[in-house]
């Protein structure tokens, strides 16, 4: 470590650090943004939609499949917008066309091809809203607590996925669900005031979108003949394909084993509070530990929440299962952006974040489309339908046995990243 980045080191250590003022704007972003308000919302709506259109369960799911492959074709263009300029100018308007899509969820009539619609906006603006937009500017501001910053900016959607699901479930039973999307779409504008007065890059990172060409890491073109890009592309799809799979319809899942469905709404809750956790200690210890095995263990435990889901024939089983699954699911992802930046520095670190985002949303789509399919045919959610999932996640995490920091692999020093913007800031 030399002079600059152990002074910048240093400066992060000090609660008036500017940086953690950026990751707690970052933190409240993340909490209202697509991350947790429309996959853990999602299953709450199957019901209320179906009784009032009579539109079958897959061309629901249909639905979130187009936003999530609208997320797949823009994101690396919102990437290569990120690398060139302020993120607030993305982030912003991302926010406001998030929030009033949303909110034109309450004038839904019969023909679901305003649902689409709508869903293929919200993919548009996805990545403008979630931890995708947040993740460089964070980095710009940390070396040594690198980890936890970021651990802190993802436990946003772990929180918003607490208190969100039951605030809504509510709303559906006692003013309906056209209410309930309208108050998804005041939800999602809190989001932008903190990011208008504290997301900021560090100053002499915004010399680097006006001359792009001087930031330390690798070309695009150079990370994708690597090993690791495309592991950890295929690690993001295959858990990607779990989760939504599982997220999107866990609520019904439960009901249908005869949980309530203010339960099912608190195992939503559940999971996301044990994702805060998680992402808490993940953070912490990816600072000290090999990320590529913390990103195994994770994606173990998500498997085994999985299990446990498949089976669950009450609300304190079902709760547990949560709880694991919220540990595991989704944390894997978190890793995502910290061995991106460890292996190819930050030169085009938001685009190549966007490829990976682009096979998370190919996996994404097809999930909650196969569970559609299969509820459809049999006429349940049959527990073979959550162990097919349970299995895509433990097979990923094989995949990420063969993640290996190796000189032959990567011959880009991840450390070269930091000496870029470790410029220090006095306290």
């Amino acid at each position: 470590m030399n002079e600059t980045t152990t002074r910048q080191a240093a400066n992060e250590s000090s609660r008036h650090y500017v940086g953690w003022s950026v990751v707690a704007g970052a933190f409240t972003g993340v909490m209202v943004s697509f991350a947790p308000i429309v996959p853990y919302t999602f299953s709450l709506f199957l019901n209320p939609l179906h009784a009032a259109f009579g539109w079958k369960r897959e061309a629901i799911g249909g639905t979130f499949a187009v936003a999530a492959i609208t997320v797949a074709l823009v994101s690396p263009g919102i990437g290569l917008l990120l690398d060139r300029f302020p993120p607030r100018r993305i982030i912003l308007p991302s926010i406001l066309i998030f929030a009033l899509a949303l909110a034109s969820l309450s004038r839904l009539g019969p023909n679901i091809r305003q649902f689409y619609f709508t869903f293929f906006v919200l993919g548009l603006v996805a990545n403008g809203t979630a931890q995708f937009a947040y993740a460089r500017t964070v980095l710009s501001w940390f070396y040594k607590h690198r980890g936890l910053a970021l651990a802190v900016v993802l436990t946003g959607s772990g929180v918003g996925s607490i208190f969100i699901p039951p605030l809504i479930q509510r709303t559906i039973v006692h003013h309906g669900w056209r209410s309930a999307y309208l108050l998804l779409g005041g939800i999602a504008l809190l989001g932008l005031p903190l990011t208008a007065l504290l997301v900021r890059s560090r100053p002499d990172t915004v010399v680097a979108h006006k001359d792009h060409s001087s930031a330390d890491g690798m070309t695009v073109a150079a990370a994708l003949r690597t090993g690791p890009f495309w592991i950890l592309a295929c690690i993001i799809m295959l858990s990607a394909f779990s989760e939504n799979g599982l997220v999107t319809n866990v609520a019904a899942v439960l009901t249908e084993h005869r949980i309530l469905a203010q339960n099912a709404a608190l195992a939503l809750s559940v999971r996301g509070g044990a994702g805060i956790i998680g992402r808490l200690c993940i953070g912490f210890l990816i600072d000290r530990f090999s990320p590529q095995r913390i990103q195994t263990f994770v994606l173990l435990l998500s498997a085994v929440g999985a299990l446990i889901l498949a089976f669950a024939g009450t609300s304190p089983v079902a709760l547990i299962g949560a709880a694991i699954l919220g540990v595991g699911l989704g944390s894997e992802a978190d890793v995502a952006p910290y061995l991106l930046a460890h292996y190819f520095g930050r030169r085009d670190f938001s685009e190549m974040y966007g490829l990976t985002w682009t096979a998370y949303a190919i996996g994404g789509a097809t999930g909650p489309m196969a569970i559609g399919h299969w509820y459809d045919r049999a006429g349940s959610y049959q527990p073979r339908f959550i162990v097919y999932l349970a299995c895509v996640a433990f097979a990923a995490a094989v995949m990420s046995l063969f993640l290996r920091r190796s000189r032959k692999q990567i011959s880009y020093d991840p450390g070269i990243m930091t000496s870029a913007v470790a410029i220090p800031l006095e306290d």
